[in-house]
């Protein structure tokens, strides 16, 4: 079967400009990938990964983090299970 249909879609220039050198990376173009997308979407009958709307708990961590507040910084993974007491 012949690939004519188009798709147009809208992304930001930034977020284009690195997935598109992560495709290059990977030996691909933006039309493989998004084939690929496409067969995988069929192939499972969804999404193919999952995307989850985050907890309460999450969205107040993901607010306190991005205001700066109660961030707790490591030398290394060490130290970072030290401060966590594991």
């Amino acid at each position: 079967m012949s690939k004519t249909a188009m798709i147009r879609v809208r992304t930001e220039p930034e977020l284009k400009q690195e997935v598109e050198k992560i495709f290059k990376d990977l030996g691909i173009t933006a039309s493989e990938a998004i084939n690929i997308f496409y067969k995988q979407v069929q192939l499972q009958k969804g999404i193919p990964f999952s995307i989850n709307i985050p907890n309460e708990t999450t969205l107040k961590t993901f607010k306190k983090t991005d205001a700066g507040e109660e961030i707790i910084k490591c030398k290394d993974a060490a130290d970072m299970f030290r401060k966590l007491g594991i």
